[in-house]
Formats: C-alpha cells, structure tokens, sequence
C-alpha cells in the first residue's frame, strides 16, 4: 500500500487525527485536530515539510521536515513523526511507509535522514534498525549517539 503525499485539506485533516491520536495514545498534550491539519498545511506550502499518509482510509502518516546540510550542498532530513494507528500494527505498514519516506527523502535531494525514538519503545527501534539506521556516531563504531533538548519557552 504505497504512501501518499498529502496535498489536500482532507489529507492534512486526516494527518492530523492520527497525530493527534498518537499523542494521546502516550498521554502528551495535542492540540485540536482543526489547528493542527491548518498548521500541516501551512509547513507543507512553506516548502521545508512533507506528509505522507499510507491506507486508505489513513492508517498511519509520517512527517517530515527539511534543512540545507552545513557541510554539503544537499538536504537533511528530520523524521519528525511516524505513527501507524494500533489496530493495524503488526502488518508490514510502519516498514512500508518507512521506506516510502527514505525514498521520499532521497527524491527531494536528502542524503541524511535522523530521527528520534524513545529507549522503551523497542518497536520503533527494531524498526528503525531493520532499515539500516544507527544510534552510534560513525555507523556503530563510535560512541552511543545521545539526543538532547531544551524547552526555549
């Protein structure tokens, strides 16, 4: 079941009930759906977002956002988010739409994808590692990658 690129205020809104879902499916706070299918849309026209939804209806969406590399002239990209819907879990489509990513991802001229997971999520890991990704500084031969963030607000 390929991935999609959402285009339309129906692909933004669906995008954003599965978002919102994934957020109160791990007891963080999420705005309301309407605010945040506007606040998609409006990345996504701004040019440095992507979002993919896979299923039809929606099953699960992932999303994307896009930097200029310091070191190279390509882009990086960020997985921000990638969730597929618990009911459907189990069936292949986290794998399929992981890789509809990286080759979204590669077709936008990324030639760095990063992310971040939690350590007790080991779905995630696993699935993160089965496609070739690392957690340690120079593809596993350097220390252990640690990700930090600090609340500016």
């Amino acid at each position: 079941m390929p991935a999609a690129l959402a285009a339309t205020a129906a692909d933004f809104a669906a995008a954003a009930h599965l978002l919102v879902d994934f957020n109160r499916e791990y007891d963080d706070p999420a705005p309301e759906p309407a605010w945040l299918a506007d606040r998609l849309a409006a990345l996504s026209a701004a040019g440095d977002t992507s979002v993919l939804l896979t299923g039809e209806p929606p099953l699960g969406v992932a999303v994307l956002r896009f930097r200029e590399n310091l070191w190279q002239p390509v882009l990086e990209a960020y997985l921000a988010e990638l969730y597929v819907a618990p009911q459907h879990r189990g069936r292949g489509l986290g794998t399929a739409l992981l890789d509809e990513v990286i080759a979204h991802a590669r077709s936008r001229g990324a030639g760095y994808l990063d992310l971040n997971t939690s350590e007790d999520d080991l779905a995630a890991r696993h699935l993160y590692d089965k496609r070739g990704f690392d957690c340690h500084e120079g593809r596993g031969s350097g220390p252990l990658a640690v990700y930090y963030e600090l609340d500016l607000g």
